[in-house]
């Protein structure tokens, strides 16, 4: 489907990422949309005026009134006119005002006027994204009855590296033409159950056992289900990011792999599909220290016990209407590992990625996977942005929930 006959009000905003509203213009009428573009006075800065018009052949709004003229810019037709009002970038400034109601420019008058639908696609650099205050705008802007796209993950302006970079343009032109579509979302009316992250196992009140996990691809999975139609319940072990508030969306924050297990069995019942993407410890302190362990010249010696395999219970309780799909990560004999897995843990699916794969496995934005199926089928995927990733894999799990349902 393309946006053909669609009008879309863009709002820029003044970010460096205002570039990538260039692009996106040139992509929306490349698939038939009728594009206006208002900018705030900061963005101007960033991007040339002419350069919207001349994409969009339609003028270009600033101001209220242009001075020298007697034009008025009505922000009420504005409103009235589009079929969406999509801001991007939106930077924390202008989300605050609209969250607050704040009306001192042309586009925050639009966004009060307008009985559209509303695109949210944030830009902001890493501290500005995780502040408070910016949290709680998102929030309001939500419950509001916005759509707000999640950020990206990479180098920042400041140069700093993790969450805020604008969505690309891509990414946002699939949410537009998603919401055009009259057909329902693939997973619309599915639950699906997403473990993330590590486990920490506490030796004493300081340290743990745990590993380099850092959640990223189970965040991925969780906000692809989410654009997919799907109720998520996303169990979440320790980690620094963050994901955006949505109303079908439930965090259950846990720790050790006792408490993701207990979180996990508790809601798969009701789970169509369940994927594990947690990185577990196998192994948890016998005996937890009360108090602090104090370094002294004898060695330390720690007795470990083996922790609940949690993919290996769900296994012996799966229903024949639920998909249950388990991840490895592996060092070496990785195709036999995983597939001694998928069989011994009554698997449907295992997603394969291995270390030896530079970009791939733990801290990276990236990831390469190979998917096999209880028929020992196997797909191979090449290096890819961990979104792209999580999409592959629920289109996979998707299309074989489908084909087993009566």
């Amino acid at each position: 489907m393309t946006l053909q006959g669609k009008k879309i009000l863009l709002g820029v905003c003044g970010s460096i990422a205002a570039f990538k509203a260039v692009i996106l213009v040139r992509q929306l009428v490349k698939q038939g949309a009728m594009v206006r573009v208002i900018m705030t006075p900061d963005a101007a800065a960033f991007v040339a005026p002419l350069t919207f018009s001349t994409l969009s052949k339609n003028e270009v709004y600033i101001h209220f009134y242009e001075k020298g003229e007697q034009v008025w810019h009505n922000h009420v037709e504005l409103g009235l006119w589009a079929d969406l009002l999509l801001i991007a970038p939106a930077t924390a400034n202008t989300m605050a005002k609209l969250a607050n109601g704040l009306c001192d420019n042309l586009l925050c008058a639009t966004y009060l006027s307008a009985r559209c639908p509303v695109y949210i696609a944030p830009a902001m650099d890493l501290d500005m994204w995780q502040h408070p205050a910016t949290r709680r705008n998102i929030n309001l802007l939500q419950a509001a009855g916005n759509h707000m796209l999640s950020v990206g993950t990479g180098e920042l302006a400041s140069g700093l590296w993790g969450e805020g970079r604008l969505a690309e343009p891509e990414t946002i032109l699939q949410h537009l033409v998603a919401f055009f579509t009259t057909a329902p979302l693939p997973l619309a009316g599915k639950q699906v159950l997403i473990t993330a992250g590590p486990t920490y196992e506490p030796i004493d009140p300081v340290r743990f056992i745990g590993n380099r996990s850092s959640g990223k691809m189970g965040l991925a999975l969780a906000e692809t289900a989410l654009q997919m139609g799907a109720s998520v319940c996303l169990v979440l072990g320790t980690n620094s990011l963050s994901i955006n508030p949505h109303p079908k969306l439930t965090v259950i924050p846990v720790e050790t792999a006792e408490q993701m297990f207990a979180a996990t069995v508790t809601h798969f019942a009701a789970a169509h599909i369940a994927i594990l993407a947690a990185a577990v410890s196998d192994y948890t302190p016998a005996q937890t220290h009360p108090v602090k362990i104090k370094k002294t010249e004898q060695d330390l010696t720690l007795t470990l016990r083996k922790t609940k395999d949690i993919l290996a219970y769900l296994g012996t309780v799966k229903q024949p209407h639920q998909i249950l799909v388990g991840f490895a990560l592996e060092t070496n004999n990785e195709q036999e590992n995983a597939q001694q897995k998928l069989v011994k843990k009554n698997l449907d699916f295992i997603v394969l990625n291995s270390l030896q794969n530079p970009g791939a496995g733990f801290q990276h934005t990236t990831n390469q996977v190979s998917i096999l199926n209880k028929e020992n089928n196997w797909t191979h995927y090449p290096l890819l942005s961990k979104q792209e990733t999580a999409a592959h894999i629920l289109q996979t799990i998707t299309a074989a929930y489908q084909n087993q349902q009566p």
